[in-house]
């Protein structure tokens, strides 16, 4: 029971990093000093299906799942599992994949010149 907790809990975490990794670019517009958090998140995420690096939260819901008993994630991991196939089809995962680089890289534009729009605020009121 407190395994299949752990595995569910992780499975929610898991989910949440997939989502700020794609969307955590817009949290900085309001939060800016979360960008370095965000690169952080991307630069992970990223590496993880890039290169093929193991990912921790996937490693732990996979012990969690061994200590309940039941099948371990499939080799591919979580993408593969629980989104891929799920909430799109196989075949356009690159495409998918293109997508939400492209919202990464489009909040970052966002962020800079929110950044330069609020400097240019701050000067323009020190200077009247």
């Amino acid at each position: 029971m407190v395994y299949r907790l752990i595995e569910v809990v992780t499975v929610f975490v898991h989910f949440g990093f997939v989502l700020y990794v794609v969307l955590g670019g817009f949290v900085a517009w309001k939060w800016r000093r979360t960008i370095a958090f965000h690169l952080v998140a991307v630069v992970w995420g990223a590496g993880s299906i890039a290169v093929g690096y193991d990912c921790p939260l996937t490693n732990l819901e996979n012990w969690a799942r061994r200590m309940a008993g039941i099948a371990e994630l499939p080799s591919t991991g979580f993408i593969s599992h629980y989104i891929t196939g799920v909430f799109y089809p196989v075949s356009i995962e690159g495409l998918v994949q293109a997508l939400a680089a492209t919202v990464v890289v489009g909040s970052w534009v966002g962020y800079v010149l929110l950044g330069r729009h609020a400097k240019a605020d701050v000067k323009a009121s020190s200077v009247s």
